[in-house]
């Protein structure tokens, strides 16, 4: 073990739990620019491998590609410490504004900060999906399967249906192709001080958020249709009011949207409610991967399965940038946006500048913008 290498999975995954806001396309995309372009860490074709193998399992994607990532540097020191450092900063930021929440019945404004944010988000993504696409699409076919992918997606359907749909007819035509029959495939300290509801328990809350991140696939809109049927319609230990609240603040913060929990934790059984519940849904993505750190090599060196690989990388990539479509529309709505999206797409093509800084500029802007209006 290097444990220079752990320290560096802690500075940067540290930093980017602060700092990478936008969602899974976003944290995505900063990610490959830190550990591909900039450290030279992953090769561009195990990248689009992890995002695709990562996609597989139920989860928070780009956790899970934090916590992979860990895996490739620092073996299993590496995965821990990739994964919490992602995780916390998020979480203590969440639980913070859950306090506020609960002290104040309000959270601090954050809309200026998140004008200046998205333009800058949009160009990031933009960015690195530049310079994934030639290794995703490798073939006529695996180009057309990405396209194809992309127009489903905006045309309403789900996700994991066009992740297994492209797996399996990358899959099927290089059988076709090769003649073969036979396929087999198995993947295998209290925040704050804060009174508890009588009637919830930390177990419970514990099991609840263990049993939700062990299944739940998809979006933070999956998440809040999840949490919506068990913790209010079964459970009813918060509103649906409280509920998009904490999906709001989960989606605006750095970090993964399922920190989410942390806020609801918060609610549901105070400060150690918080901890349990984000402990809880994060601990299933840690698992899962330290099972697909077993798979993902031998599936690339199978022809069928590496294959499937290729197919469910390319439905991968497109859902990446189906989602960037749509987030854009809700980022650059004036002039000044669209200026700062150009203003850092230039940057991050013509500058090693870090996409930290781009962020931090785009939140100054956006928060003096507000202030002036």
């Amino acid at each position: 073990m290097q444990p220079g290498r752990v320290g560096e999975l802690a500075r940067l995954f540290l930093r980017l739990g602060v700092t990478a806001f936008g969602g899974p396309a976003a944290h995505i995309a900063m990610m490959h620019d830190e550990a591909v372009m900039r450290r030279g860490w992953v090769s561009n074709d195990r990248f689009v491998d992890l995002v695709g193998a990562t996609n597989l399992i139920p989860g928070p994607n780009s956790t899970e590609l934090a916590i992979h990532l860990g895996w490739d540097r620092a073996r299993g020191r590496g995965l821990v410490v990739a994964g919490v450092c992602f995780i916390l900063p998020a979480a203590v930021i969440v639980g913070l504004l859950a306090w506020v929440y609960v002290t104040y019945g309000d959270t601090p404004a954050l809309e200026g900060v998140l004008y200046g944010i998205k333009p800058v988000v949009i160009a990031i993504v933009a960015q690195a999906l530049i310079k994934l696409v030639p290794a995703v699409a490798k073939t006529v076919l695996l180009g057309l399967l990405a396209a194809a992918t992309l127009v489903a997606y905006l045309a309403g359907i789900n996700e994991l249906v066009l992740l297994v749909a492209g797996g399996a007819l990358a899959a099927g035509l290089h059988l076709a192709r090769s003649m073969q029959t036979r396929v087999s495939l198995w993947w295998p300290l209290p925040l704050a001080a804060l009174a508890a509801r009588a009637d919830v328990g930390l177990g419970q809350v514990f099991w609840v958020f263990l049993r939700i991140g062990a299944v739940l696939y998809g979006s933070g809109y999956v998440l809040l249709a999840f949490l919506q049927g068990e913790l209010v319609d079964h459970r009813g230990w918060i509103t649906s009011q409280q509920l998009l609240d904490a999906v709001s603040i989960g989606q605006v913060t750095p970090g993964p949207v399922f920190t989410t929990a942390t806020f609801v934790g918060y609610l549901t059984a105070g400060g150690w409610g918080a901890v349990v519940a984000t402990v809880g849904i994060f601990l299933p993505s840690f698992l899962f991967v330290l099972l697909l750190t077993r798979v993902v090599g031998w599936m690339r060196a199978n022809p069928t399965f590496g294959a499937a690989l290729d197919g469910v990388n390319a439905a991968a990539i497109a859902l990446m940038a189906g989602v960037s479509l749509q987030l854009a529309g809700d980022a650059v709505v004036d002039v000044l946006t669209l200026a700062i999206a150009a203003a850092a797409g230039l940057l991050l093509w013509r500058t090693r500048l870090n996409s930290a800084w781009l962020i931090a500029g785009g939140a100054a802007i956006g928060t003096a913008h507000t202030l002036l209006a």
